[in-house]
């Protein structure tokens, strides 16, 4: 049995499950301050022998195994969890091996460990929800580099009908701060599942992804790109999302994957589970790495 964590800002998804994925018990936490959830965290796992835990949280976290602060979540918007020392928590509760990663990169990982990435060695997967973060697996591996992809800040051109301000505290008219959830009601007045599916406001939110996905290909060339979290959950933005995508693109990649939209740009394929069941296969595949202290 392995145990599994997808921390997210507004809830925690706790499991435990098998190496074949199999998610045998679950549960979801709000999360709220650092102490009283994971204090309902290790209640989840209480009388648990596992041998493994994966763990996915919202960033931006330090994971830089050589760093002081390895394991801290550092500057994110959530204050009562900025600077908190994650990994030394977890370490000092649990006594078996740690994998820690973003959950965009545990979704990533699980896509193609469980579920619609299994037939690629390439593939991203971006939520588009509250916030918007994206991680990324090439060639089998998660990519890091000097910390972990935060491609939901990216910078995209802005829609000459937009006329808002942007949301996003840091950079305000980024991808996040033009695409998300709250970005979408702040433009429109209204959330995004209260929007009518031909409402205009749909092209616009395309547009942005479709501008973000196509700097992706260009730059990381992943052999599927998989979108969930709650805005992605309207099945009318997809095509709308392809058609904008193809026309950016306007022929430059021509390959299997790009030319073949349909099965290039996805939703994903484990659902509201990608992140924990990501977290699984972090556990499982990357476990014994981390015991071995490489």
């Amino acid at each position: 049995m392995f145990g599994a964590i997808e921390l997210g800002g507004t809830k925690i998804v706790c499991g435990v499950g098998t190496e074949t994925g199999d998610i045998i018990r679950h549960v979801f936490i709000p999360t709220t301050d650092p102490k009283e959830t994971m204090t309902s965290v290790f209640e989840f796992f209480e009388g648990e022998t596992i041998e493994a835990l994966g763990v996915g949280t919202f960033g931006p976290v330090d994971l830089n195994r050589d760093s002081e602060t390895y394991g801290h979540i550092t500057t994110t918007p959530k204050v009562k969890w900025a600077n908190y020392p994650l990994y030394e928590v977890l370490k000092a509760h649990f006594q078996v091996p740690i994998v820690l990663d973003t959950d965009v990169n545990g979704a990533a990982f699980g896509e193609m460990t469980f579920g619609g990435a299994t037939d690629v060695s390439s593939c991203l997967y971006m939520t588009v929800g509250t916030g918007i973060g994206a991680g990324a697996v090439i060639d089998g591996e998660l990519v890091h580099g000097m910390g972990h992809p935060e491609m939901g800040h990216m910078i995209v051109r802005r829609h000459p009908e937009d006329m808002s301000n942007g949301v996003c505290p840091y950079h305000g008219d980024c991808l996040e701060g033009l695409a998300s959830g709250p970005a979408i009601e702040a433009r429109h007045g209204k959330k995004a599942h209260l929007l009518d599916p031909t409402d205009p406001a749909w092209d616009i939110e395309a547009d942005y992804l479709a501008q973000a996905l196509v700097n992706i290909a260009l730059i990381l060339a992943p052999e599927r790109m998989i979108l969930g979290g709650g805005v992605m959950k309207q099945s009318h933005l997809f095509p709308k999302v392809r058609e904008a995508f193809r026309q950016k693109m306007n022929g430059y990649i021509q390959n299997p994957y790009v030319n073949e939209l349909e099965t290039y740009i996805v939703p994903p394929t484990l659902g509201d589970f990608a992140g924990l069941k990501g977290a699984l296969a972090l556990a499982i595949k990357k476990g014994d790495v981390v015991h071995a202290g490489r």
